[in-house]
This record gives structure tokens, sequence and C-alpha cells, in this order.
């Protein structure tokens, strides 16, 4: 298995991260987070032109690659810089399912727009009933003519402020948890019965709870047939869990430059206090804990395109729970290391911190993953 990246991808970073060094310092990326819209619409403009968002969507429609793999050097450059525009919501998580759920019409109206950055989606899926389950959802879909309304509550919908389309998913079926009976619909946020209430996570990010009451909805693809229906959300969810990797390692790397910069610098009792051997130890540790997580969102990015198989599933499982591990150990670390000032506002090392607490959270937690790998037998 091949872990290294294309020159195609390593050119894209590059690029990516020079426009991100100008446009995202830590200070501007606060005034970002001060902004009405909590993102930036020309760093958005400008992802676009650098052909960012056309990753993952074929050709046929304006994209630039069918491999989702493609994205995790652009995840983890987002990462990094802890950005806050509305990629994962977006491109990964509303591409993915406009691609695997979408209709021919739908896939040709919406794919081309969301390449280009002139459309936004937002992923509208999580419940507050039972936590971490992906197949708990009481929203519910009524058949209304030859269209469809919905009624229920969606607990957290990223970027929701930024989105033309929300993606929602909702019951045909069946009840609670019930594999069987999901489908995906299309909903105007601004339509009668959509109701939104916004607000930012602890890392800044725009998000929103979503209340339907009767919202007219366009179904993707053929509600009623639950396998195609089950692989859809199957691929949106293994889409996102692969690119929560990427941008935790962009975090990650963050936190340990951060790190090692200070405690290079910082004297204390006339000596850098990286010179001390247990800072070096802690150092080393921060050092292996970024390399194991590089290696196995390697793996998740490469699971992806295989979204579906058994071992896919696996690795995706596995790479989120150590993963998730690492990130928490190492940014921990890092404000350790930081003293006092690891723990402001306006510094950036806690920042990484707060970034992997809510990517931690996203399509399950450490304990969640753990649990799911126990039931596997893995």
């Amino acid at each position: 298995m091949n872990f290294q990246i294309s020159e195609e991808q390593r050119l894209l970073s590059e690029s990516l991260s020079r426009l991100l060094g100008d446009r995202y310092g830590f200070e501007q990326r606060r005034a970002i987070a001060a902004s009405v819209e909590g993102w930036s619409p020309e760093v958005w403009r400008q992802l676009a032109e650098l052909g960012v968002l056309a990753l993952g969507i074929p050709e046929a429609y304006g994209g630039l690659s069918d491999a989702a793999a493609d994205r995790l050097p652009v995840l983890q450059a987002l990462g990094r810089v802890l950005a806050l525009e509305p990629y994962l919501s977006s491109a990964v998580l509303g591409a993915t399912a406009v691609l695997q759920a979408g209709s021919d019409a739908q896939k040709d109206a919406l794919l081309p727009t969301l390449a280009s950055g002139d459309v936004r989606l937002a992923w509208a899926h999580d419940e507050s009933g039972e936590r971490h389950n992906p197949t708990w959802v009481e929203t519910r879909a009524t058949r209304e003519g030859t269209g469809w309304r919905l009624d229920g509550h969606k607990a957290l919908v990223l970027h929701a402020n930024a989105a033309n389309h929300l993606v929602v998913s909702s019951r045909v079926a069946g009840q609670g948890d019930e594999a069987q009976g999901l489908a995906l619909f299309l909903v105007d946020p601004k339509a009668a019965g959509v109701a939104l209430r916004h607000f930012r996570l602890v890392d800044d990010t725009p998000a929103a709870e979503l209340t339907l009451q009767g919202a007219a909805a366009q179904a993707m693809g053929d509600p009623l047939d639950e396998a195609f229906q089950r692989a859809a959300m199957g691929a949106v969810r293994d889409a996102g869990t692969a690119a929560a990797c990427a941008d935790m390692v962009g975090a990650m790397e963050t936190a340990f430059e951060l790190t090692t910069g200070y405690v290079t610098t910082r004297k204390q009792f006339g000596r850098a206090i990286g010179e001390y051997q247990a800072m070096r130890h802690r150092v080393a540790e921060m050092k292996v804990a970024l390399e194991i997580a590089r290696t196995m969102a390697m793996a998740a990015a490469l699971a992806v395109d295989r979204s579906g198989s058994p071992e896919a599933t696996t690795e995706l499982l596995r790479a989120k729970l150590v993963i998730g591990r690492q990130a928490r150990q190492l940014c921990q670390a890092a404000i350790q290391s930081h003293g006092g000032i690891g723990m402001t506002e306006e510094y950036a090392v806690g920042h990484c911190l707060r970034r992997i607490h809510v990517l931690d959270q996203l399509f399950g937690d450490v304990d969640a993953q753990a649990a799911r790998l126990a039931r596997m037998g893995a």
C-alpha cells in the first residue's frame, strides 16, 4: 500500500499552504471568528480558484478527481491553521452525499457549483437521542403528493449559516436506531417550516440546531431503496471520519511546532527549557504521537475509496480511535510545556486542543470507536 502523496498533491498542498500563510495567520483567524459569518467568503473564493473545492468530484461534473484520498493534504493544511471555512460540511460531507445518493439531475445541478464554490451544502444528521449512534434518527419524512415533508430536530449542523441547501437524514420507516428505513433529502434552509438556531462550537466553528415542521423536501435518489440509502449514508460518514482524522493531524502539527519553538527560546535558570531531559522526553513523545497519527490519517484517507468493505470500516474506526487518543495526548503536553501562556485565549496552542475536542466528537469519539471495534471483534 502506497502511503506517499503524489507530486500533484504535494504541489497543491504547497500552494494552499502559501495561501493560508498569507491569509490565515492566528490573528487573522481570530478576526474571522469574530465576524458575523464566522468564516471568510474571500478565502472560500480563493480556495475555489485554487481547485481545492473540486477535489473528490469527478471531472465529468467540473471536478478534478474521483479519489477522496486527494483531499488528505488539503485537510491537513486547513487543520494546521484551524480554518473556519465550511470545507468539511460542504466539500466533503455535502459533495459526498450528492455524489452517492443524488439523482442524475441533482448531480448535474449541484456538483459543478460545489466544485466552483458557488453553492454550499450542510450535513444535518446528528440528533440528541442516542449519542454517537450513527443510525439514531427520529426525524420523519412523510410523502405528500409527488414530494415529501419533514418533521424533526437535528442537534448539530456544521456551517448551516453558510449553506444554500441542507442534506437531511430522515426516516421513511422504522423507529429509533433501526438501520433500515433511512433516506436523504435536500431542504432549502429558507423554506417555510425550517428553523435554525445558530451558535459557535468551542473551537469557534459555526453550527446550528435545526427544527423541521412540515418542511418541504426533495428526495435524493429513491428513499425506499434501503440498501442504496444505507450505502450512501455510510459513504458520507466514512468520508467525514477520514476528513476529521486529517484535520486533527494538521492541528497536531501546529501544536507540535509551537511547542518546539517555545521550548528552544524560553529560558529558565539561564538555560532553554528544551535542554532539560524531562522536556526532551516530552517532545520526543509528542513527535512519536504525531508520526503515528500521520500514518493512520493516510490509512483512513485510502480506506474512503473502498467505503463499504469490512476492511475499510475497520481501518477508519482504528484511525479515528488512535488519532483521537494521540491528538489529545499531544495537545495536552503542548499546553503543559507552555505553562500558563498555553491556557490563554490569545495564544494558539490552546485553540489546537479545542479543535481536537470538536473533531473527536464528530462521527463518534474515541470511546464510541472503541466500542464499535469491540462489537466487530476487531
